[in-house]
């Protein structure tokens, strides 16, 4: 067994009051730790399982056997930002931001998954770790269930936004998760 460190976004009520510290514990996750950030509430794990997969799932289905409590998204979900890089990397933002616009090193720097005209770019952690390894020979240790990590969350994020969805919508959109 191999011990899975992540961090969960909940939305519910303040799993730190009194009235539910203990509903924490009883549910299974005396391996989380509850805070808030910014209004936001969120648990992290360290969690013994066989895979990053089960340790999430198990966890997810612990917090949301508390009443009223929803796991909205997996943190760090296989995104990263320039600052992210350059730390992953040991660059400064500046060497890493010359590599994205192609002014230094082979150019071919995978694009950004938000609006590429926007100040605050993330990009998919795989996709610039395989480009890291292929072009620079850099390796990153920490890309490893990059995939699994972005498919919890986006299942997360696509079941919380489903039920704001009328029939018809959600229809529509079952045929592009199937296809």
């Amino acid at each position: 067994m191999t011990t899975h460190t992540f961090t969960l976004i909940i939305d519910g009520p303040d799993l730190q009051a009194d009235a539910l510290i203990d509903d924490v514990f009883e549910a299974g996750c005396d391996d989380a730790l509850i805070g808030r950030a910014d209004g936001i509430q969120f648990a992290d794990f360290d969690r013994d399982a066989d895979t990053f997969q089960d340790a999430v799932l198990t966890a997810v289905a612990e917090l949301e056997s508390i009443r009223s409590v929803t796991v909205m998204r997996l943190a760090n979900a296989g995104l990263v930002s320039m600052a992210d890089i350059a730390a992953r990397t040991g660059r400064t933002r500046e060497s890493v931001r010359l590599l994205i616009t192609g002014k230094r090193g082979p150019g071919g720097f995978p694009p950004p998954v938000t609006d590429p005209r926007s100040r605050y770019r993330l990009w998919r952690s795989d996709e610039v770790a395989a480009w890291l390894r292929e072009n620079l020979n850099v390796l990153l240790s920490d890309t490893a269930g990059d995939h699994v990590r972005a498919a919890i969350s986006a299942t997360l994020e696509l079941r919380h936004h489903r039920t704001h969805l009328n029939d018809a919508e959600r229809s529509d959109l079952r045929t592009l998760v199937d296809s």
